[in-house]
């Protein structure tokens, strides 16, 4: 099963910044959510298309949370997905910086994913669409106009595929410490392949990294492991950096380079391998999707799920707000 989460292309980037989209977000005084209009630049056709946000949101959802989750987990994505469009439209958002003219894009890994009524029907097969997008399109309509705010500002919902037992705090993946992005347990997370494990050559670490651990040491002992150890922790106990045959990397760089599903990994180094051993999938900051489907099976609301993740957040009803 493909899962999306909110991701960025250039982590990097992200190392420097800190956490991608702080920044004061007021609701836009003019927004409507049955109303207002967004510019999506798509990927795959190489071109902005404008459409209702609602449209958009249906989209996204499906794409970001797999559509046989429980309504309460989908209307905790809907709103989450509404409040990262809505903070970047009008006073409260930015333009695109990766492509000029839009709002948001299609590409999970900078912003959030989105899938067409096509591209849906190819993914479900005929049978289940109709089951699947109106169930989906039914968490938006139930959750219209609705968004997280922070002592009246919309909030950055970073969200992840799942978290392996424990979200974790803003600053320990990004630069920033955010209120809201608080570190909490996830007791119900129904992630159905919560470890994987994936080996590398030294040689590939090496051209990955930009290292030299495939190198002969200096004492000649061609069988002498290379030095791998965690610098520093997480408040999770996740490793936040490393120091890898004498240098320092964050956690979230080497997950990235090396393409890992999560930094909640460990490491063994044998046979001229180095085998790292995930727990979870994405960043692990603000709402775990497969926590979420856990909360919702064990009875709770969207509402309590989003104030679970999003510490101190309000769902604010943005159409009510502005009337």
């Amino acid at each position: 099963m493909r899962r999306f989460m909110v991701g960025f292309l250039f982590l990097s980037i992200a190392l420097v910044l800190g956490l991608p989209c702080v920044f004061n977000g007021q609701i836009p005084v003019r927004f409507f959510s049955g109303a207002t209009i967004v510019r999506v630049y798509l990927h795959g056709e190489d071109k902005t298309v404008k459409m209702p946000l609602e449209d958009y949101l249906v989209g996204v959802v499906a794409a970001e949370m797999p559509a046989e989750f429980s309504l309460e987990a989908l209307k905790a994505q809907a709103v989450a997905a509404r409040t990262f469009a809505v903070k970047r439209l009008g006073a409260g958002g930015v333009e695109n910086p990766l492509h000029p003219g839009a709002d948001l894009c299609d590409d999970h890994r900078h912003g959030q994913a989105w899938l067409s009524r096509e591209e849906l029907k190819e993914r479900w097969g005929t049978l289940q669409y109709y089951q699947y997008y109106y169930k989906v399109k039914q968490a938006v309509d139930e959750t219209r106009g609705q968004v997280l705010t922070y002592q009246g500002q919309l909030i950055d919902p970073a969200y992840h595929a799942s978290c392996g037992g424990q979200t974790e705090n803003s600053e320990d993946v990004w630069k920033f410490k955010v209120p809201y992005l608080r570190s909490v347990p996830c007791p119900y997370e129904t992630d159905p392949e919560p470890c994987h494990a994936v080996s590398f050559s030294f040689e590939q670490v090496d051209q990955a990294l930009g290292t030299t651990l495939s190198a002969v040491p200096a004492s000649g002992k061609q069988n002498s492991p290379p030095e791998i150890k965690a610098a520093e922790k997480t408040a999770t106990g996740r490793p936040k950096s490393l120091l890898i045959g004498g240098r320092s990397f964050p956690a979230v760089a080497v997950r990235d380079l090396l393409g890992l599903r999560s930094t909640n990994f460990t490491w063994r180094v044998e046979n001229g391998e180095i085998t790292f051993t995930t727990t979870g999938y994405g960043h692990g900051v603000g709402l775990c999707q497969y926590g979420a489907k856990g909360l919702a099976l064990h009875g709770y609301n969207y509402r309590t799920i989003l104030g679970h993740y999003y510490s101190g957040a309000e769902i604010t009803e943005t159409e009510r707000r502005n009337k």
